[in-house]
């Protein structure tokens, strides 16, 4: 009897997934806003640190749980935390050309 392989997670496939997360605010997904900090994978668990454009988003733990439920999406998560952080502060310096392109911004 074959044993059924678990897709192996990976941080590029945590970033596609992450891609597809927005501000509802702002038309742009939350890795090229910059917003993404960092990505942890142990086993079956992802971890996201992330942060929003101003610590009085009204809308965070909206953007949040969107985040979560798009992770536990990738073919091996089993489950999925993300931490909202406010160091370092985001700033519009952190988007990426493309995001700053969309939304009519000067390139770095």
């Amino acid at each position: 009897m074959e044993q059924e392989k678990t897709p192996t997670i990976t941080e590029a496939s945590i970033y596609d997934a992450l891609r597809e997360c927005y501000d509802p605010e702002i038309p742009v997904n939350l890795v090229d806003l910059g917003l993404i900090y960092d990505v942890k994978i142990i086993d079956d668990w992802v971890g996201v640190k992330m942060t929003l454009t101003s610590p009085g988003c009204g809308m965070s733990g909206i953007i949040s749980q969107n985040v979560r439920n798009r992770v536990l999406k990738v073919p091996g998560v089993k489950d999925a935390d993300v931490r909202i952080v406010w160091q370092p502060a985001w700033s519009p310096a952190m988007m990426s050309s493309e995001a700053r392109q969309k939304l009519g911004m000067p390139a770095h």
